[in-house]
């Protein structure tokens, strides 16, 4: 027999519907991730401007992450089109790394799709946030399951020390990109440096913070700043106008207020 409690609950429960019943018991805020740490995020990065979750903002990631310090990462926000007047930038982030940022891309006169690896420190959503023009938000994401401590572990060149010899040294090289006609190429850049996050024992953060892109006009084709979970030695893949400058300078710093300055030429 049911207790007077239990009945009670019971008929609670009918009068307000199932779905409403289903929606008052998800602490998610309604992630299709069923993330715990959504809704906190939410407030921190998005306040209370509109938002909503869509297929259109493409976040493809391993199901498995081998190697937990370099998880390879394409975020595609294409499909939005013009959507809000156009794209103004991409937040990315893992929502359960000791540091949730990863990167804030801004696509400018360049595709809104880039690829590139992290650090992951244990499965985790990770999420592409794209505010487009007009204020609002339009989240994907994707989970990576991990074998962890990607974040907590000191780089390969940390570790033998090689890390000085090569610091921000800058490998660029323009592709034919056949895959999306020919209207557009493909730029591949490499910057040597060691990421540290600031949670491995007597090594502080030490990482890129800033890139950008100019013409000789000074005009910027893309923008981004950068977190401690990206991978030693970023190598980072944008997709750009086929159309356009043939000579680029890429400029840069990091936390330390060293330099970052090459020749990008097509």
């Amino acid at each position: 027999m049911l207790g007077r409690r239990q009945i009670l609950g019971a008929g609670a429960l009918a009068g307000m519907g199932v779905s409403a019943w289903a929606a008052e018991q998800d602490h998610t805020g309604g992630d299709p991730l069923g993330s715990m740490q959504w809704p906190e995020l939410r407030k921190k990065y998005v306040g209370n401007a509109p938002m909503q979750f869509t297929d259109k903002v493409i976040v493809r990631t391993p199901a498995f992450a081998d190697d937990a310090m370099n998880v390879p990462l394409q975020v595609d926000a294409r499909a939005l089109g013009n959507v809000g007047g156009g794209i103004k930038s991409i937040l990315v982030m893992a929502d359960r790394n000791p540091i949730h940022e990863i990167l804030t891309f801004e696509p400018l006169r360049s595709a809104p799709v880039l690829a590139f690896r992290i650090k992951l420190e244990q499965g985790s959503p990770i999420r592409a946030l794209v505010q487009t023009k007009d204020g609002q938000w339009h989240v994907g994401g994707s989970f990576a399951q991990a074998a962890g401590g990607g974040c907590t572990v000191p780089g390969l060149t940390r570790a033998d020390g090689s890390w000085s010899k090569t610091l921000n040294q800058v490998h660029a090289k323009f592709f034919s990109n056949v895959l999306d006609g020919p209207n557009n190429r493909r730029l591949r850049v490499q910057i040597m440096h060691p990421m540290d996050t600031g949670l491995v024992a007597g090594i502080p953060a030490f990482h890129i913070e800033h890139l950008e892109l100019l013409d000789g006009t000074g005009q910027a084709w893309w923008r981004m700043e950068l977190h401690e979970p990206i991978s030693e030695n970023p190598l980072i893949t944008f997709e750009m106008p086929k159309e356009g400058p043939k000579d680029f300078t890429l400029k840069g710093r990091d936390n330390g207020g060293n330099r970052i300055e090459a020749e990008v030429r097509a």
